[in-house]
Order: structure tokens, then sequence, then C-alpha cells
């Protein structure tokens, strides 16, 4: 089994370097974003289809894998195309040198981002290398329940978001309707969601001390690169934000 997640990690270091290679010459790294979800499709599949039988728990967990990874794949190219590099890697290019963070944005971004995807998806490794029957439980049910309630957040969310963007009269004011009125990050709660259930398929498989991998994956989103960073962006480029705060969880 050990040798199964070798051999994942091997192909992630691959796909990741050729991205790097195509960054390079984009001069562009917000690509790397794009591969994030596309990025535990591949981990998953390649689990599933390199270890035992397509058991029912499997099948499920590799089409819930897929339709969450492949839609947070397209939504975020179809959302950064033709808008160029990303502010934050501006930042960094810009901080380090254009001479050097061509080379550099390999260690901080690229090889970063595929160390965490194998970290974090643990919680697959361990739903597909299981010796358990495989067949569903009452748990598996529950898991499919918080996947739908957070694929759900995550997707329309990201949706009314885009469709808040695109009009030029809402420039400088705050999304404050739809998912948007109940929580201020519906799509970061709904990510959250979908990972906990990959922790439930996890337990229900007889893995426990895996689900590490959507601890991980809630306090990156929560304390690192979602929540806290885009926080504190929007309290200093939108006052109304403040407010916001004060009337939304």
């Amino acid at each position: 089994m050990v040798q199964l997640y070798y051999q994942a990690s091997f192909l992630i270091f691959i796909l990741v370097t050729i991205l790097w290679i195509w960054s390079v010459y984009l001069k562009d790294v917000s690509i790397v974003d794009i591969f994030w979800g596309l990025g535990f499709v591949v981990v998953n599949v390649f689990y599933a289809l390199m270890y035992g039988d397509l058991t029912p728990r499997k099948l499920l967990v590799l089409t819930l894998v897929g339709i969450w990874g492949l839609r947070l794949s397209i939504y975020l190219a179809i959302r950064n195309s033709g808008k160029g590099e990303d502010f934050r890697y501006q930042e960094f290019r810009k901080n380090y040198g254009p001479k050097r963070y061509w080379w550099f944005s390999y260690f901080q971004t690229f090889l970063l981002q595929a160390v965490l995807i194998m970290i974090i998806s643990i919680p697959l490794f361990a739903i597909n290398t299981s010796s358990s029957s495989g067949d569903l439980t009452g748990l598996d049910y529950l898991g499919i329940l918080v996947w739908c309630i957070g694929f759900i957040f995550e997707s329309v969310g990201d949706y009314q978001l885009m469709r808040f963007k695109q009009n030029p009269n809402n420039k400088g004011k705050v999304l404050d309707s739809g998912l948007w009125k109940y929580t201020r990050h519906p799509n970061y709660f709904g990510d959250s969601a979908v990972w906990w259930s990959y922790a439930i398929f996890s337990i229900a498989s007889g893995s426990y001390w895996q689900i590490i991998g959507s601890i991980i994956m809630t306090l990156l989103i929560l304390k690192v690169s979602g929540v806290s960073l885009l926080e504190k962006s929007l309290k200093d480029k939108k006052p109304l934000y403040r407010d916001y705060i004060k009337k939304t969880s």
C-alpha cells in the first residue's frame, strides 16, 4: 500500500513539474490554482484503479471526487480566463524579483501544492486501500448528505459571486444576498463540508486517523489561504465589508 502512495506522489510530482514549465513560458503562476481540484481527481483515480476491485464505496467516492474536482477546476479556468496572473503571484514576483521568481515559484507554489495534495488526499487513499467489504453503510449515506450540502454551497456560492462581479454596478459593493446572506463564505464552507464527507467515508471504511487530511484542508481554508487572507484584503478594499462581518456569520 505504501508503494502505491509513493507512486501517486511521483505522478503528481511529474504533473506539477510540467505545469511549472508551462507557467514559466506563460509567465503566469495562476495556472496552478486550476490544477488544485484536478490533482485530487488524478490521485483518487490512480488509487481506485491500481488497488483491488471497484467496490460500491470506491465507485461512489470516485464519482463524487470527480464531480467536485472537475467542477472546481473548470470554474477557476473560466474565472481566470483572460485576466492574467493573480495579484497574489504578482506580489510574489515583485518581491522576489522576476529574474529569481521563475525558479523560486517551483518550490514555493508548485511543489508545495503537490505536497498538500498528497497529504490532504490521505482519506481518499484510505478509502481505496481499505480491507473492508466496501459495501455502503449508514455512515456512507450520511457522507453523501454532507457532500451534497457542501457541493451545493460551494457551487451555488461560486455562481452567485461570479454573477455579482459581472455586473459593473456592483463595483465596491458587498454581496449579501442568496447564500451570501447566511454565511460570508458559502464556497469555503461548502469546500470544507465536501472534505468532511470524505472523512466520513474514510471512517465508514474502517480508517480513522486518516481524516487528518480533511482537518488540514479545513485549517488551510480557515487560517492560511482562504478565509483569513481574503477577509484581510476585503477589509482594506471595501469599507462596507466591516458592516457585513457584523451581521453575517
